[in-house]
C-alpha cells in the first residue's frame, strides 16, 4: 500500500530487516492484510474511540494498515502521523480523534496482531489435517502456521520488540501468545511420537518451538541471512529443524529404555 515508503530503509540508530527475496510479493500479503484490517477494526479496541458510522470505520481501518505497512520499513520512533494522515487523506486532527495518542495508536495495533494469532490458534485447533498427519507433517503445518503470523505482522512485531528494553509490557502480550502456541501444539505432537517418557518429549516440543520462534525473531528484528523471513526456504529449513530434535528424543527415549530395564533386572 505505501509504496514510495518502500525503498526507505536507512535507519538512525535502529536497523531494520530488509527483504532480498525477489519472488516474495507483497501484493499478495498486503491483500490478505487490508481484509483482516477492516474487519478488525470495527472491534473494540483500547485507546480507540469508537464509531458508528461507515465512513469514518474505514478511516480507522486504513490507517491502521497504513501505520502497519509503514512499520515494516519504518522504527516506531520514524513513524510519522504527519505522513500517516497524508498517505490515507485523512487530517492530523481526525487521526488524534479516533486514537488518544500515537502511543494508544501503536497498542491498537499489537491488539490486532494478537487477535489474529489467537484467532490461529484456535483455527489450529480445528484444523482436521493434524488428525491424520504424521510428525513431519505436523511439523510442517505447525512452523507454516506460526511463520505466516509472524509475516504479516512484522513491522508491528519488530517495533514491540525495539521497545521491549523501555516498555516490556509491549512484549509480554505475544510471549503469551507464544506460549499458548507450545500448549496447544504440545498435545498433538505428543500424540504422533509414541507412548512414554512424556515429560523428556514435552520439553523436547518446547525447546524445539524456542528454536523456531527464536530464528524468526532474530530474521525480523536483525535479519542476520542467510534466509529471510519471506523466504519459503525458511519455512522448509525450521520445519526440519523441529523435526529433527523430536525425532532425536524419540530416539533417546527408545536407547534409554531397555537399559533402565537392564539395570532394574541386575538389581
Amino acid at each position: 500500500m505505501i509504496r514510495r515508503f518502500a525503498g526507505a530503509t536507512a535507519m538512525r540508530g535502529v536497523r531494520i530487516a530488509k527483504n532480498h527475496n525477489s519472488n516474495y510479493h507483497y501484493d499478495y500479503f498486503e491483500r490478505r492484510r487490508k481484509f483482516r484490517m477492516q474487519r478488525s477494526a470495527e472491534l473494540d479496541l483500547p485507546g480507540v474511540t469508537p464509531s458508528r458510522q461507515k465512513r469514518s470505520r474505514e478511516t480507522t481501518a486504513a490507517l491502521i494498515q497504513a501505520g502497519a505497512e509503514m512499520l515494516r520499513t519504518h522504527s516506531l520512533a520514524e513513524l510519522s502521523i504527519e505522513a500517516l494522515c497524508r498517505q490515507v487523506g485523512a487530517t492530523v486532527g481526525a487521526f488524534y480523534s479516533r486514537f488518544e495518542s500515537k502511543d494508544a495508536y501503536f497498542n491498537a495495533l499489537m491488539a490486532l496482531a494478537a487477535r489474529d494469532g489467537e484467532s490461529r490458534l484456535s483455527r489450529m485447533k480445528q484444523d482436521k489435517r493434524l488428525a491424520d498427519a504424521d510428525l513431519a507433517e505436523l511439523g510442517r503445518l505447525l512452523v507454516r502456521g506460526t511463520t505466516g503470523w509472524i509475516r504479516n505482522h512484522e513491522g508491528v512485531l519488530r517495533a514491540a520488540l525495539q521497545h521491549d528494553d523501555t516498555r516490556p509490557d509491549r512484549w509480554s502480550t505475544f510471549k503469551a501468545l507464544a506460549r499458548a502456541n507450545v500448549a496447544d501444539a504440545t498435545p498433538i505432537l505428543l500424540g504422533a511420537m509414541g507412548r512414554g517418557n512424556k515429560a523428556a518429549k514435552t520439553r523436547a516440543i518446547a525447546f524445539g518451538f524456542q528454536v523456531v520462534l527464536g530464528t524468526l525473531v532474530n530474521a525480523i528484528l536483525n535479519d542476520p541471512g542467510p534466509l529471510s523471513i519471506h523466504d519459503r526456504e525458511m519455512e522448509e529449513r525450521l520445519s526440519r529443524c523441529l523435526l529433527l530434535l523430536l525425532q532425536a528424543e524419540m530416539t533417546a527415549a527408545l536407547a534409554n529404555g531397555p537399559a533402565r530395564r537392564s539395570r532394574k533386572r541386575r538389581k
